[in-house]
């Protein structure tokens, strides 16, 4: 068991030897401290990366922890590893995404009614990006799929969770005339 002082640190030191996204109840397990101590913990180690200006960042999704390298470093880590700078989103894509974003889990029925155009081509590009992923199906006629986000998609946009998403703010007479649309 690690004291108290060295838990965070402790915390840094596993995520940046996993690499990979590590389960929150993972952590409280291995470190023997309850799933509380080890959020407030996640909580001052976000704090410190983002007030310290360091190169990486904390990211929390799904119950998940990981370290990635900072979004205002992104060009520089193209160029050092050789990554062009493929992965411009079209502006249906945004589109698209932003529907699953704010209203995951959603099929593509919904992001079809909502956009108005057959979304099959764009969740296509999506999935294979690795920005959107399959998380269940609907319990309606025919089961379609549900989409939402992944981890790469908060890191593709720079941030840490999805709470961290501007407030959605919908003109009242937009809703009253496409209310039958806004539900899936």
């Amino acid at each position: 068991m690690v004291d108290e002082p060295n838990l965070t640190a402790c915390i840094e030191a596993i995520l940046f030897a996993a690499g990979t996204p590590v389960q929150i109840l993972h952590l409280s397990e291995a470190l023997e401290q309850p799933p509380k101590v080890i959020e407030v913990n996640l909580d001052v180690l976000d704090q410190d990366l983002k007030n310290s200006g360091r190169g990486i960042r904390l990211q929390l999704f799904q119950g998940k922890a990981q370290l990635t390298s900072s979004p205002n470093f992104s060009e520089e880590i193209e160029r050092f590893l050789g990554i062009e700078a493929t992965s411009k989103l079209s502006g249906a894509a945004l589109e698209a995404l932003a529907i699953i974003a704010y209203r995951q889990p959603v099929t593509r029925p919904g992001i079809d009614l909502i956009r108005g155009v057959n979304s099959d081509g764009v969740l296509r590009s999506l999935l294979s990006k690795g920005l959107v992923e399959e998380i269940g199906r609907a319990d309606g006629p025919g089961r379609p799929i549900l989409y939402g986000v992944t981890a790469e998609f908060l890191q593709h946009f720079g941030i840490n969770s999805l709470t961290e998403l501007p407030e959605l703010k919908l003109d009242e007479t937009f809703i009253e005339e496409n209310n039958g649309l806004l539900k899936d």
